[in-house]
């Protein structure tokens, strides 16, 4: 072998470890995310990104270890005025119940309803809608007071990460978008390192193997001393007059803020707790807290007239009725919850009570964030780097040949 050539090729050995390093923990972190949905011959002969894979695992440890500990769904709703919120949906709402009234009255008394001149019929809307504030109130109250039972902010997260894996791999690139691009960096640097004492062995004894090992090392090394560096250690630790402390963990402030908007804006909406309230495990408690404040506005209503009302509908059409005004209204919810949708944001403020809680946490608690993301199947990223290492290995051995 020409000296020169060897010389070269001896001093590639750095070089080409540093590649691999930065091609195996490239690798690492892309097979974290990507594909998101299965690509392959199920169920073995193939790949899934490992957090689309396993979401909902993943979304019950986000509920558990932050959402969970940090967020009161009742005392966040509490923050609701029920006057405030009234006079947001009053238009639409307005429309909505007078739509229903008359639907309601079509169906279960036609003769009536249509016996009734058109002033009489304003004056069942107006009666309607001056006891609607009151009713609303009434109603916000005691949603405020049985809101456990009818949100269930776990249901609520799982359900809309299981549907969006795009959303989950969001909160995880996002929180750790300082993070993951230092994993890939950081193999070049390390692999570099490692490369090193390979070149200085393979030097003095070339044997077959070396290199193939050496690829195997830093492709296992890397990825576990870059996680390594991210979380430990947990708290600031001084040496030599310098303060150490893991990089995600030294961003709490900063991660705090991103993950806080990402939930307020995309998880715990008033859109998705409305969707979640209304077809949710917790939504026929909500139609019984809605029968009751409907029925009790119907009795009211009709209470003076009681006689002759009961003459024209009948016993029988009079229940049907309530029945159809309680489950019309429940129906329709969405198109005048609607317009409080603005309120509800800003009134609930998770973003900003999320990102302070989060701001709080110990370091200890605060990893839970992000560390689920590395901890899932994290033998199987650190594995296959190793193994991509090893291959790498035997092409700079046939180079070396």
């Amino acid at each position: 072998m020409d000296w020169n050539f060897e010389t070269l090729s001896l001093l590639l050995i750095p070089l080409i470890s540093a590649v691999i390093g930065w091609v195996t923990n490239y690798l690492a972190v892309k097979m974290m995310f990507y594909p998101i949905e299965f690509i392959g011959i199920p169920p073995i002969f193939g790949w899934q990104g490992l957090i689309p894979k396993k979401r909902r695992e993943m979304a019950e440890i986000e509920v558990d270890l932050v959402l969970g500990k940090l967020l009161s769904v009742k005392d966040i709703v509490a923050r609701i005025d029920a006057k405030t919120l009234t006079e947001t949906i009053e238009r639409r709402l307005k429309q909505v119940l007078r739509k229903v009234v008359n639907d309601v009255m079509q169906e279960s008394a036609p003769t009536l309803w249509a016996s009734l001149p058109v002033q009489a019929k304003n004056l069942v809307y107006m009666r309607v809608e001056r006891d609607m504030p009151r009713v609303v109130r009434n109603m916000v109250n005691d949603f405020q007071h049985n809101v456990v039972e009818i949100i269930d902010i776990k249901e609520l997260v799982i359900k809309q990460l299981v549907a969006e894996p795009e959303l989950i791999n969001e909160i995880f690139l996002r929180s750790g978008a300082k993070e993951f691009p230092f994993i890939e960096r950081s193999g070049l640097y390390f692999g570099f390192l490692f490369g090193i004492p390979t070149m200085l062995l393979w030097y003095f004894y070339q044997m077959w193997w070396l290199l193939p090992l050496g690829g195997l090392i830093v492709g296992y090394a890397t990825n576990w001393i870059a996680i390594k560096i991210i979380f430990e250690p947990k708290r600031p630790v001084r040496f030599l007059g310098l303060k150490f402390q893991g990089m995600f963990l030294k961003r709490q402030k900063e991660v705090s803020r991103i993950y806080a908007d990402i939930v307020a804006a995309k998880l715990l909406n008033p859109q998705n707790i409305t969707k979640i309230m209304l077809h949710g495990s917790g939504s026929e408690q909500l139609l019984e807290l809605i029968e009751l404040h409907v029925n009790d506005a119907i009795e009211r209503y009709v209470a003076i007239a009681q006689p002759y009302f009961a003459l024209g509908v009948g016993s029988d059409n009079y229940f049907r009725m309530k029945e159809m005004a309680i489950q019309r209204i429940f129906n329709d919810s969405e198109k005048y919850l609607a317009y409080g949708f603005a309120y509800a944001e800003q009134a609930l403020n998770i973003g900003e009570d999320l990102r302070v809680k989060m701001e709080a946490l110990e370091p200890e608690e605060f990893e839970g964030v992000l560390r689920p993301a590395y901890q899932a199947d994290e033998w199987k990223l650190i594995v296959c780097g190793a193994l991509l290492g090893m291959g790498a290995g035997f092409l700079q051995l046939c180079l070396m040949l």
